[in-house]
């Protein structure tokens, strides 16, 4: 049952963020007008997170973690209202690709159920290995139909601009570390600080801090500053603040070392995104702009799943060794915690390095952005 919510919720998440992305790419004809909505966009998903944290505490302390997933529904509505103020857009024929749709879905849904069972399991999981055979195979039939097909779903040409397909590998690294380490780090804080819920969801407020700022900061960088520099920037300053976590002990003070780096790691992942989001949006024709932040979006989930997945499978693989055994059970925690925290690190610092070996080594120009799309506004009909 969990995993069919967490698909659905999923799915909502897939089909709302990459049109997002896509209408303020070809709506807003000037650059700066366009950096600031980016920006904006970033610092809602930061008040997200506060909101999320927040409430999210609240409920499982007074009600029941359950509860939690009834406030999808007041939201759902709340922006099916809101959509009704969007302007209409113009209607295209086509038709829908039942067969890559198929293909496409069952492949990632594939591959994403593996990494989890990977993560729950261990990598000799037999049906996360048999889950991720199935899904190479619908992967690679995906690429060969896309390959052949007229009007396909995925552009293949998209991928041709190293600068955008470095985009997307390094925000599926860039996902891993801050998200792995939201995850481990609100373990390390309920399993051996004994936080309650509504105080761990109160102790991550840092980290939203640095989102906001780093999402506010991006723009102003990405103006005078190559993508490459800011999104190699976040990754690297996100590795630091996860470095920074690996030396966690039992006793660890949250002021001078837990909330210092949560706001370093927000930091830059709000960088990271921002610059990485703008790499991979612009130089695109607007009619495939939507496609462009889908894939992107896409390699951010996915790589929130492989975060979590392999930076919990390393903590529980580390502390169940045999000399962990003659420690308290607060040490032995703590010692996969900091090896899946180390790990993180690595990953982020791949992600400044691939970033700076692919991304475009000049700042973004007005030319390299999207023509805004004309839209009938239904007057006159």
């Amino acid at each position: 049952m969990l995993i069919v919510a967490r698909a659905v919720q999923g799915i909502g998440a897939a089909l709302t963020a990459p049109n997002a992305l896509a209408l303020i790419t070809t709506t807003f004809s000037e650059r700066k007008l366009r950096d600031a909505a980016l920006s904006l966009y970033g610092a809602m998903s930061a008040l997200g997170i506060v909101v999320g944290l927040l409430l999210g505490g609240v409920l499982t302390d007074l009600l029941g973690w359950r509860w939690v997933f009834f406030i999808n529904i007041p939201i759902g509505l709340l922006v099916l209202l809101g959509s009704r103020t969007l302007v209409a857009a113009d209607r295209h024929h086509g038709r829908v690709g039942t067969l890559d749709a198929v293909l496409g879905t069952g492949g990632m849904v594939a591959l994403v159920y593996a990494i989890t069972r990977f993560g729950e399991d261990g990598f000799t999981d037999p049906i996360a290995l048999i889950l991720l055979g199935a899904a190479a195979v619908l992967l690679a039939v995906f690429v060969l139909t896309q390959a052949h097909s007229s009007s396909s779903l995925v552009p293949l040409s998209l991928f041709c601009d190293r600068n955008r397909s470095g985009a997307y590998l390094a925000m599926l690294l860039l996902a891993i570390g801050p998200m792995g380490t939201f995850y481990v780090i609100t373990l390390y804080l309920q399993q051996v600080q004994q936080y309650s819920p509504l105080r761990t969801g109160v102790a991550w407020l840092p980290f939203a801090a640095g989102l906001v700022l780093g999402a506010g900061t991006a723009p102003k960088l990405l103006l005078k500053t190559a993508p490459r520099s800011v999104a190699a920037l976040g990754a690297l300053l996100s590795a630091l603040a996860a470095f920074w976590f690996s030396a966690i002990s039992v006793d660890t003070g949250y002021w001078l070392h837990l909330a210092p780096a949560m706001f370093v790691l927000a930091l830059g992942f709000g960088l990271g995104v921002l610059a990485l989001t703008q790499a991979a949006v612009y130089r695109v024709d607007a009619d495939k702009a939507g496609i462009a932040s889908a894939l992107l979006n896409s390699a951010q989930q996915i790589g929130v799943a492989l975060g979590l997945a392999v930076l919990a499978g390393v903590a529980a693989a580390v502390t169940a060794q045999r000399e962990r055994a003659a420690l308290g059970t607060g040490e032995a925690l703590v010692a996969g915690y900091g090896t899946a925290l180390t790990v993180a690190a690595g990953v982020l610092f791949t992600a400044g390095v691939l970033a700076l070996a692919t991304l475009s080594a000049h700042p973004a120009t007005e030319q390299d952005t999207p023509e805004p799309v004309e839209r009938n506004t239904g007057a006159g009909n």
